[in-house]
């Protein structure tokens, strides 16, 4: 994305590629949404996101994934429009939009307590365009005011899979190298955790 562009403008740059079962998701006004949540994809790329994106998981026909995508390279990818509740955060998909950041995080050994360091750093051109797309959701979404990383909403911990006698967090994304106070600098969001 170019370093001048307007906030307004980075949906209108984006790629617009819908998952397949995108019409399947229900439908919510934009004044339903109060929450950004911030993800990685914890994949090596943004091809295998989108596979991980189109699984059918459940009796709806539709999976788990984000509405908004962010390569290393800053380019900007729309799975799922911010009308339709995607599942990608337990219990806030109604009220939130989820915005994934292309990163290796744990792959593919997420639940190896072996293997829970979170080391590849975020890309400049990520960062900047995920600020220029939270400065556009503040726009389209009249009462977007909070926003959170996965880790801080869903912190329930499961048997790690190299010894079930060990417990690992089921998510740690967006992970210890995201750069909150950059991206919280003049976002006019406010940072929320998930009460204990």
């Amino acid at each position: 994305m170019p370093a001048d562009l307007p906030p307004a403008d980075v949906l209108a740059t984006g790629h617009h590629a819908p998952l397949p079962y995108e019409i399947r998701l229900p439908e919510r006004p934009r004044t339903a949404i109060d929450l950004v949540v911030i993800h990685c994809t914890e994949t090596p790329d943004l091809a295998s996101a989108r596979r991980f994106g189109e699984r059918v998981l459940y009796g709806s026909g539709t999976g788990n994934s984000g509405h908004y995508y962010i390569d290393r390279d800053g380019s900007l990818h729309v799975y799922v429009a911010p009308e339709r509740v995607a599942h990608h955060t337990r219990g806030y998909n109604e009220r939130a939009v989820g915005i994934e950041l292309v990163n290796t995080g744990r792959y593919p050994h997420w639940l190896d307590s072996r293997h829970q360091a979170m080391d590849e750093p975020y890309t400049p051109a990520q960062i900047q365009t995920l600020k220029a797309l939270l400065a556009s959701l503040r726009e389209a979404l009249p009462n977007l005011v909070y926003i959170a990383g996965h880790e801080d909403l869903d912190t329930a911990t499961e048997p790690a899979s190299d010894d079930p006698a060990r417990r690992v967090f089921r998510k740690r994304d967006p992970g210890p190298l995201f750069p909150w106070p950059e991206v919280l600098a003049g976002s006019g969001l406010e940072r929320i955790r998930a009460e204990p």
